[in-house]
Parts: C-alpha cells; sequence; structure tokens
C-alpha cells in the first residue's frame, strides 16, 4: 500500500511540472526575410526561397523548436551565369538536392542571446551545429537574427581552394507575427 501511494504521489508531481511548463509559442516567418551570403571576393549574394516552422519562447527556450528549409534553386548571386553555376552538380546540385535543411535538437539562452543545436543538411551531408541568434521580441511581432559560418567542404560543397572561402558566411533576419 506505501509502495502505490509513493507511486500515485510521484506520478501526480509529475503530472503538475508537466501541466505549469508554459507551452511555446507558434511563429509565422513573414516574406521579409533575408539569407545572405558571402564567400570571398567578388562571391556572395541571397537566397530568395525559404519556408519553415518556428516555435519559440524566450523566455522558456527549451520548450521551442525550429525547422527552416532554404530552396538551392532561389540562389541569386546578381549574375545569371554564377547562378545557373552554383546550382550545378560541381556546387550545390539543386536537381539533387533541392534543399538546405535545418532541425533543431536544443535551444538556450546565452549570455548575448540563444544558440540552437541542430542539424544543417547540405548536399546530402546532415552535420550537428551550434548556431548563436537573437530574437527581438514585439509582443505579436519578432524579428529573429543570426550570423554564423558554414565550412562548404564540410558538406562537399564546390572543390576546396580557388576563389570561394572554405568558410561561407551566412547572415539570416527573419521577421514573425504570432500565429
Amino acid at each position: 500500500m506505501k509502495k502505490l501511494i509513493v507511486s500515485l504521489a510521484a506520478l501526480l508531481s509529475l503530472a503538475a511540472v508537466f501541466a505549469f511548463t508554459p507551452a511555446a509559442t507558434s511563429w509565422q516567418m513573414t516574406d521579409k526575410y533575408t539569407v545572405k551570403f558571402t564567400g570571398g571576393g567578388e562571391v556572395g549574394g541571397i537566397f530568395k526561397t525559404m519556408k519553415g516552422s518556428i516555435v519559440f519562447d524566450d523566455q522558456h527556450p527549451e520548450a521551442s523548436n525550429v525547422e527552416l528549409s532554404i530552396d538551392v534553386a532561389s540562389i541569386n548571386t546578381g549574375n545569371g551565369l554564377m547562378n545557373t553555376h552554383a546550382k550545378s552538380a560541381e556546387w550545390f546540385d539543386a536537381g539533387k538536392y533541392p534543399a538546405i535543411k535545418f532541425t533543431s535538437k536544443k535551444i538556450v539562452k546565452t549570455g548575448v542571446g540563444y544558440q540552437v543545436t541542430g542539424d544543417m543538411e547540405i548536399h546530402g551531408v546532415k552535420k550537428e551545429m551550434v548556431l548563436p541568434f537573437s530574437f527581438q521580441n514585439g509582443g505579436s511581432t519578432g524579428t529573429f537574427s543570426a550570423k554564423f559560418n558554414v565550412n562548404r567542404s564540410d558538406f562537399h560543397v564546390g572543390k576546396p581552394g580557388g576563389d570561394v572561402e572554405e568558410n561561407i558566411k551566412l547572415e539570416l533576419m527573419v521577421p514573425v507575427v504570432r500565429k
């Protein structure tokens, strides 16, 4: 009988914890987002198309998650020939690997913002990455911002060396509205 009472008490305690854990807010990306990249010299541009789901609570980031997908074919370097080359099998191989994907595993608050640990998948290669970001909360609106580097050779994008740096600098700005 004593074991049954202890087990019930433990179960009720666990239920109470889950009952008072705040639910994170679902956010909808607006079409004003930017995904910029630079890779040295004249190499740089944007990706025009991104979609995803964002569930985020700035007070309880552990209850949050993010999934993003960037359409590789939406690359725009400002040069049509360079765009075609970037989509080719030598670089991104957009026909075979149409999306760059990121799926979060864990989000934590840091001294200057947040960091998300998750799987980045580019060119068919999946790698765990830790990315810093900030969030400006405007109540019913907000903006996520991130700046980080991706080593293109880790994902077998392009040949090593040449005019394109190994570390590609990425900058994301994602305005959102509360769903």
